[in-house]
């Protein structure tokens, strides 16, 4: 053992060993490396600085919710920026591929409001429990269960043509 990683508390492991799991997520939920890199860093940064508040053992709600609030304000901040349209909407289809279904499944998870792709994300991408999002979100777990379950539904119907038949 070097003489760094013995330097290290019970607390920067648990850190540690989130990091992981928090580039996952911030890349999902932003989906652009750069910005979920920026981010991650951020959150390890205000989760050291801020280690004394942290009480209990498990470090992964407190800092997924660290990394969501820091994302909420990057985004309000750019609400205040005038918009660019994002490509997209009017690209040309894509031809089938093996991964066209994988890819049709991001384009619906895209679609979601914030709050349900976040929950979904949470629970499906991280293996976090529904009690845990809560925690995370700082809702009650009625209101995970009902975001997860509009997430669900809009992505069926995303997937079976939704509003976008014209027949």
């Amino acid at each position: 053992m070097s003489g760094e990683e013995a330097g290290l508390t019970a607390f920067e492991k648990n850190v540690e060993a989130t990091i992981p799991k928090l580039r996952r997520y911030a890349r999902a939920m932003t989906r652009d490396s750069e910005i979920a890199d920026d981010l991650v860093q951020d959150t390890l940064l205000r989760a050291l600085r801020s280690k004394h508040l942290f009480q209990g053992e498990v470090v992964n709600g407190w800092l997924y919710t660290i990394l969501i609030n820091l994302n909420r304000n990057r985004l309000r901040s750019l609400t205040r920026r005038p918009a660019l349209s994002p490509l997209g909407d009017n690209d040309a289809p894509d031809p089938p591929e093996p991964d066209a279904g994988a890819r049709d499944i991001e384009r619906a998870v895209s679609t979601l409001a914030d709050n349900q792709r976040h929950a979904l994300l949470l629970v499906v991408l991280e293996g976090l429990t529904y009690r845990e999002v809560a925690e995370v979100q700082g809702v009650p777990i009625g209101t995970v269960t009902s975001r997860l379950a509009r997430a669900r539904g809009a992505i069926k119907k995303f997937l079976d043509g939704g509003k976008n038949k014209s027949h």
